[in-house]
């Protein structure tokens, strides 16, 4: 970066009066007796964003506090810490090419409702069975080699979606049988330490199913082709494609948004799989059950519904939608027995950040990952450190979250 020093001193002020707002603004609202949980991350934004300016009004009128004390703040950051960035790098793509900034966020876009489906089997395994499984990226590894294996190896020409669908059944069995053979005796008094077991047997289910994985189909990466082969499009025109062109490779928006046809095969089909999880626990008795034995599994059991009976489905459940995730995305990356590693590390990150246990924050989580991802990879002008720098946003988001507001963006206190 040619001008540093505007950087240093715009992340300087943001660190500083972010940490100032954090800490104080509670202590004032704690001394009125007014609520505080929304204190420390309402006075670290404001304070980030205006400094002393923002601060002083805040602590002096200590108004109720709700989501446009967060929101508002963020933007005013995002926009100090754009300029700052494009004063010490000029000559950056993202500062030069708006096309290619709005290019980064449509991706970002795109694979976070990816990340926020994944995200969603770990949340719902969580509010059902106070289980966080740190086997969660195998299933998602499974649920690739699964599409691989069944439309190129042993069924070549079988439909991709057909190869979704056995991910989605193989991962569905597989956590059907974990859960009842290991995680059931957590419920039944056969465990004097359910928590701890809870994590050692999940993460030797992790070893487990990573090892026979590499034993069974080796190291070598696997890759399957599109889905989907879209047609040719230029609108309006071949002459003038500005609105739309759809090429074999990429779809083309305003003549300067790409998005590759892989990615948006998979997030068309994350979305359908979000719509019907979504119609499955607002609409069907069976999903209803689940909720109730998520909010209150005594109540649940005494109206007639089985508690043990919702962890086994919800853990099924859980593990499918990691391996509809891993199904998605292996016509989109190369697939290894590892795979399943970085992408369960992300998945904690997401859950943490919408708040365990919440559905809508860990979509919404998912979609903020991503985007952070997107634009922090295309900023890094040498393309080897940005690859290798995209799981430290994650972190650095997960850190952040913990510090200000532990229980997430959507989470409650417990």
């Amino acid at each position: 970066m040619e001008n540093a020093s505007y950087f240093l001193l715009a992340l300087l002020w943001i660190l500083c009066w972010g940490t100032i707002g954090a800490v104080v603004t509670p202590r004032i609202y704690g001394r009125k007796d007014l609520d505080v949980s929304q204190a420390g991350l309402a006075g670290a934004a404001t304070g980030a964003a205006g400094g002393p300016f923002f601060l002083i009004p805040l602590w002096y009128l200590t108004p109720e506090l709700d989501w446009k004390w967060v929101v508002i703040p963020a933007v005013v950051i995002v926009v100090i810490f754009a300029g700052a960035f494009a004063a010490a790098d000029p000559d950056n793509l993202c500062v030069t090419r708006g096309g290619f900034v709005a290019t980064q966020l449509v991706n970002g876009l795109v694979i976070g409702i990816i990340y926020g489906l994944m995200a969603l089997g770990l949340t719902l395994i969580f509010s059902i069975l106070g289980v966080v499984s740190f086997a969660h990226g195998e299933f998602y590894m499974i649920g690739g080699m699964a599409v691989y294996y069944l439309t190129t190896i042993w069924f070549p020409g079988l439909h991709p979606l057909v190869g979704v669908l056995g991910a989605a059944l193989l991962t569905f069995v597989i956590g059907i049988i974990f859960e009842r053979l290991f995680l059931r005796a957590m419920n039944t008094g056969q465990v004097e330490r359910p928590g701890e077991y809870a994590i050692l047997v999940t993460f030797g289910l992790a070893f487990f199913l990573q090892y026979l994985t590499l034993a069974l189909v080796g190291a070598n990466p696997k890759k399957v082709a599109r889905f989907v082969e879209y047609p040719a499009i230029n609108l309006p025109s071949t002459e003038n494609p500005a609105l739309l062109k759809v090429t074999v490779s990429s779809i083309q928006l305003f003549d300067f948004i790409s998005i590759s046809t892989s990615r948006f095969t998979a997030a068309i089909i994350a979305v359908v799989l979000l719509g019907a999880l979504m119609w499955f626990l607002y609409r069907t008795w069976i999903g209803k059950a689940l909720r109730a034995v998520s909010q209150d599994r005594q109540a649940a059991a005494v109206a007639g519904i089985n508690p043990n009976t919702m962890n086994t489905l919800a853990f099924g459940l859980g593990t499918m939608l990691a391996g509809l995730s891993g199904a998605s995305l292996v016509q989109v990356f190369s697939w290894v027995p590892w795979v399943g590693i970085p992408a369960s590390a992300r998945s904690f990150v997401i859950i943490v950040l919408g708040g365990m246990g919440s559905l809508p924050g860990a979509f919404i989580g998912g979609l903020f990952v991503g985007i952070v991802e997107a634009i922090g990879a295309g900023c890094v002008p040498d393309p080897q450190r940005a690859a290798s720098y995209i799981p430290a946003y994650g972190m650095l988001i997960l850190t952040l979250v913990l510090l200000l507001k532990p229980t997430g963006l959507f989470g409650r206190e417990l």
